[in-house]
């Protein structure tokens, strides 16, 4: 398994989780890595992602100051902690590695590895 989502649940609004992503070494240092969503009935959507080598990260505007991508190197490990959940973040979650670029970054097309999804279900 080159990546594997975990760290989803049931929540209330306002509460936290973190979501990992553990990959494979070749995997990790993909020139990029993100987190990408899915709600029932909706498209899939960007949220936020890293390129290797840097540690900014790149955030839809709905999660910007919510959420915070991050990687654990020693670990092989993609993190995303998500404070001040809302009911609206409820969607299945995964993980994603490609040869993404600035410009592609937040496009699902520029990556080629993903992960099996891990559910996040926030209640009202």
């Amino acid at each position: 398994v080159l990546l594997q989502a975990s760290g989803g649940g049931l929540v209330q609004a306002g509460d936290s989780l973190r979501l990992s992503c553990v990959a494979s070494r070749s995997t990790f240092t993909s020139s990029a890595m993100g987190w990408f969503r899915q709600a029932p009935g909706k498209e899939r959507e960007f949220v936020a992602a890293m390129r290797w080598g840097n540690s900014n990260g790149f955030y839809a505007d709905s999660v910007k100051g919510r959420f915070t991508i991050s990687r654990d190197s020693a670990r092989n490990t993609l993190l995303l902690q998500m404070n001040s959940l809302k009911p609206e973040d409820s969607a299945v979650y995964y993980c994603a590695a490609g040869r993404a670029i600035i410009g592609t970054i937040r496009l699902d097309r520029a990556y080629d590895v993903w992960g099996q999804g891990t559910l996040v279900t926030v209640s009202s």
